[in-house]
C-alpha cells in the first residue's frame, strides 16, 4: 500500500506552535498545497473514524527514544513514519505530522486521532508539554501497556487449562450421545423389558438424537450463535460481570485487579503531572461498570476538597494496605510514585491467584467432567448388568 508523503516542514526542538510570522512568510509558497493539505486532513479522519490497530506500546518506546537522543519532535514522528509499512499506521503518523507543521500541540494532533490514541495518553502527553517531559511520559504510558499486556497474558494462561478441559469433555459428551447412546437404545429396545429410570431417560435422549441428528446439530448452532450474540450486548454483560463479583473466591480477586488498575492509571497521570481531579475524570473512563458509580462519587468529594486517600475509602476503593501507602504518598508529595507501588504489590496477588487457579480449579475440573463422563457410560451399560443379574 502506496504511503503519503511526509511534508518536509521543518520543526523546533519542542512541541511548540511555528510561530506566526514563519506562517506568513510561507503562506504564498504554502498556497499551492492547500488542498493537498485539505486532504490529507479528510483522509486522517476518515482512518480515525474506523479501528486502527495501533501500535501504541511501540510507538511510545520509539518517540522516547527518538526524543531523548535529542531528535526534534516533528522530525521524530516524520522518521517513525518513513520506516512505517502499514498503510493505517502511516497515514496516522503522517496526519501527527500535518498538525504538528500547522502549529498544533501534540496531545492537540492525537486528539485528532482518537481511534488510534487512548485519552490516558493524550492527557499524559498534555500535562507533560507544560513541565517540559514529554519522553518521560512516553516512557511510563510504555510501562503502563506492558504491565496490561501483562496482566491480560496472565488471566488468559489461567483460563486456558480450564477452557481445554471443558471443551474436550464437551466433545467426548457429545460424541457419546449422538453416535453410541442411539447404538445402545436400539439394542435394548429389541430386548425389551424394564431398565432403570436414569438409564431409560438417558437412552431415551440418545434415541431422540439419533432419530433426528440434523435438527439436533441445528438446535446446538441455533444455542451457540444466540449465546454469542448476548454476549456481545453489554447488558448481558454487565450481568455476568455483576455476578461474578458477587461470587465468594472469584469476586475478590476481580475487586482487586480492578483497582490495581485503578491505582496504576492514577499513578501514571500524577506523575505525568496531571492534577488530581483530572486525573480521576480521566480514570473514570478506563473502570469497569462495577466500579464506576464509586468512582463518580469520589471525584465529586475530591472537587469539593476531600484527600483522595478519604474519598477513595468513604467510598469503598481502597483496601488497608492501599489506604495506608496513599495517605504516606499525600505526605510525602509522592503519591503518584506510592500509587505504583500500591498497584504493584496487588501484582503480586494477582500471580497468587492463578498460582491457585492452577491448583485448584483445573483439578476439580477435571474430576467434574471425569464424572458425568462416567456417568453415562454406567448408565448405558447398567441395563446390561441387570439383565445378567436376572439370568444368574
Amino acid at each position: 500500500m502506496s504511503r503519503t508523503p511526509v511534508p518536509s516542514v521543518a520543526r523546533p526542538a519542542a512541541d511548540t506552535p511555528v510561530p506566526r510570522s514563519r506562517r506568513r512568510s510561507a503562506a504564498a509558497s504554502a498556497q499551492a498545497q492547500a488542498r493537498p493539505g485539505v486532504l490529507q486532513r479528510l483522509q486522517g479522519q476518515q482512518v480515525s473514524q474506523r479501528r486502527v490497530a495501533f501500535p501504541r506500546r511501540l510507538f511510545c518506546q520509539e518517540l522516547a527514544v527518538l526524543l531523548d537522543a535529542g531528535i526534534p519532535l516533528y522530525e521524530a514522528i516524520a522518521t517513525l513514519c518513513e520506516k512505517e509499512e502499514s498503510g493505517d499506521v502511516a497515514r496516522v503518523l503522517n496526519s501527527l505530522t500535518t498538525d504538528l507543521s500547522e502549529g498544533r500541540t501534540l496531545s492537540q494532533a492525537m486528539r485528532q486521532q482518537p481511534q488510534a490514541f487512548s485519552s490516558l495518553l493524550i492527557a499524559s502527553i498534555e500535562a507533560s508539554q507544560r513541565t517540559g517531559q514529554t519522553a518521560e511520559a512516553l516512557r511510563q504510558h510504555a510501562a503502563y501497556l506492558t504491565w496490561l499486556t501483562g496482566l491480560r497474558d496472565k488471566l488468559v494462561s489461567a483460563a486456558i487449562y480450564p477452557a481445554i478441559l471443558i471443551g474436550a469433555s464437551l466433545v467426548v459428551i457429545s460424541f457419546l450421545t449422538v453416535f453410541v447412546v442411539p447404538r445402545f437404545a436400539d439394542i435394548y429396545e429389541g430386548m425389551g423389558g424394564e431398565m432403570p429410570w436414569a438409564s431409560a431417560v438417558l437412552l431415551g435422549i440418545g434415541k431422540g438424537v439419533g432419530d433426528h441428528p440434523w435438527l439436533t446439530l441445528g438446535g446446538l448452532l441455533g444455542l451457540g450463535m444466540a449465546l454469542a450474540a448476548a454476549w456481545k450486548a453489554p447488558v448481558v454483560r454487565a450481568a455476568v460481570s455483576e455476578r461474578l463479583w458477587r461470587t465468594p473466591v472469584i469476586g475478590p480477586r476481580l475487586r482487586l485487579i480492578e483497582l490495581a488498575s485503578l491505582y496504576r492509571t492514577l499513578g501514571l497521570l500524577l506523575q505525568a503531572g496531571v492534577a488530581v481531579v483530572p486525573a480521576l475524570e480521566a480514570s473514570l473512563e478506563l473502570v469497569g461498570p462495577s466500579l464506576r458509580p464509586s468512582m463518580t462519587q469520589a471525584t465529586r468529594r475530591v472537587r469539593e476538597g476531600a484527600r483522595l486517600s478519604d474519598a477513595l475509602q468513604r467510598h469503598h476503593l481502597t483496601t488497608p494496605v492501599s489506604v495506608r501507602m496513599m495517605r504516606v504518598g499525600e505526605q510525602t508529595g509522592e503519591l503518584g510514585p506510592m500509587l505504583e507501588r500500591a498497584a504493584t504489590f496487588y501484582d503480586e496477588e494477582l500471580a497468587r491467584f492463578t498460582e491457585w487457579v492452577g491448583k485448584v480449579v483445573s483439578p476439580a475440573l477435571m474430576l467434574i467432567m471425569g464424572v458425568l463422563i462416567g456417568g453415562i457410560v454406567v448408565l448405558m451399560y447398567l441395563p446390561i448388568f441387570q439383565v445378567a443379574d436376572q439370568i444368574q
